[in-house]
């Protein structure tokens, strides 16, 4: 752990790639806060959620993701109205580095003057070294999907910021959580679970939207899916993932896109995506297929 170094850290080396700017997509549920247990709740900006990890009002809490680029002040004023203003995070844990749970990171850490954690796979891409695979808009005929090639794939520069996060599955912060490797729409991808409620909060793992569609992402039609297909690269560990998941047997979920997901509604969906993952996760093309 490094949290008491962070007051001495920079922010003059913090930066985004050149490819960052905001992006007008958005949801009908974009704002919404939405509680699956007293203590974790989902956070609406635009297309995708952060995530509160902490009672209310209480100074202990951890967010999830850092949201699409130009959400930090709507991510810090709900922070705020959740926690005081008074209490900041502990620390920042991502899932992954994709431009949507990375857009608002930069602003956040010069906010809070915080650490950052991410699987070491995915530092790469959050300290300036590595872009991402360039988008495959072939995927799905859905609007988004056409749209993704505008999606920032350059990599991020967090500097002495991010750390890797503990080998042994722990979660800086969050005792009574783990962390599991789920990659495949990312190399580090990660997903984190509670086992004494089973919560859990998979990332881009899999999503309960279509993603690909600018309709269904604009309405929130629930629907478990995989992860979106524009941006997953081996769907051959991206199905590991989410059997890995499915054999948690979780009792909700928040998802980095789509509304939470619960009880029998959840495991009945998720049996069926780990069981059936070809038929209803991966496309019929793509140059990331094979």
């Amino acid at each position: 752990m490094m949290e008491e170094n962070v007051n001495e850290m920079r922010t003059d080396s913090l930066s985004y790639g050149s490819d960052y700017h905001y992006l007008p997509v958005t949801s009908l549920e974009s704002g919404d806060v939405h509680e699956v247990a007293p203590d974790v709740a989902g956070y609406t900006v635009q297309i995708v959620n952060v995530c509160f990890i902490g009672k209310p009002n209480e100074a202990d809490w951890v967010l999830i993701d850092a949201g699409m680029p130009g959400s930090a002040e709507a991510i810090i004023a709900s922070a705020e109205l959740r926690y005081g203003s008074q209490n900041k995070p502990k620390g920042i844990i991502l899932t992954h580095g994709h431009f949507d749970h990375v857009g608002a990171i930069i602003e956040l850490v010069r906010h809070w003057q915080v650490p950052v954690y991410a699987h070491s796979l995915e530092i790469p891409y959050l300290s300036g070294r590595q872009s991402y695979p360039e988008p495959d808009s072939s995927v799905d005929a859905g609007l988004v999907a056409k749209l993704s090639p505008l999606f920032p794939i350059r990599p991020i520069q967090l500097g002495e910021y991010i750390h890797p996060l503990p080998d042994d599955g722990s979660v800086p912060f969050l005792p009574d959580w783990k962390w599991l490797h789920t990659p495949g729409h990312t190399p580090g991808h990660i997903s984190l679970f509670r086992s004494d409620d089973r919560v859990l909060i998979a990332g881009d793992a899999f999503v309960t939207v279509k993603q690909e569609s600018l309709y269904k992402v604009f309405t929130q039609e629930i629907e478990l899916n995989g992860p979106p297909k524009y941006l997953t690269t081996d769907w051959e560990l991206a199905h590991q993932s989410v059997r890995k998941l499915e054999a948690l047997k979780p009792s909700s979920v928040i998802t980095g896109h789509g509304m939470p997901m619960k009880d029998d509604e959840l495991a009945s969906q998720l049996s069926r995506l780990a069981d059936h993952f070809s038929e209803i996760a991966v496309p019929r093309q793509g140059k990331y297929i094979h």
